[in-house]
């Protein structure tokens, strides 16, 4: 991502064909170190290429792809599920008891609504 996000800042810039000189200047001057086998491998996948067509190409691809909803529909069960929430709900409840604390005299007497 770091690669090709320093390809476009470069085609950004005005740079059509960045090589990798331009690249690993880029990726330098924010502290990132140039991987030399990604750089090739991305300047060799869009030689010869437009950019902008290269983007509109994946926004295609991206247009294609299920997003959302299916993991609610995944997570609701189907027809047959109830057996799990009648179950539960034959289940009796176990009532915790929760014993109230005396009030404290850390207010000294005082009440905020006295």
């Amino acid at each position: 991502m770091k690669v090709i996000a320093a390809y476009l800042l470069a085609v950004l810039g005005g740079n059509t064909a960045p090589s990798a000189k331009d690249l690993k200047h880029i990726l330098g001057s924010v502290g990132i170190e140039a991987d030399d086998d990604r750089i090739e491998l991305l300047l060799s996948e869009v030689k010869g290429k437009d950019i902008t067509d290269l983007i509109a190409s994946g926004r295609e691809k991206l247009a294609s792809v299920p997003s959302g909803g299916g993991v609610a529909v995944s997570a609701v069960p189907g027809g047959g599920g109830g057996g799990a929430a009648a179950a539960a709900a034959e289940e009796p409840k176990k009532e915790e008891k929760v014993e109230e604390k005396e009030e404290s005299d850390d207010d000294m007497g005082f009440s905020l609504f006295d």
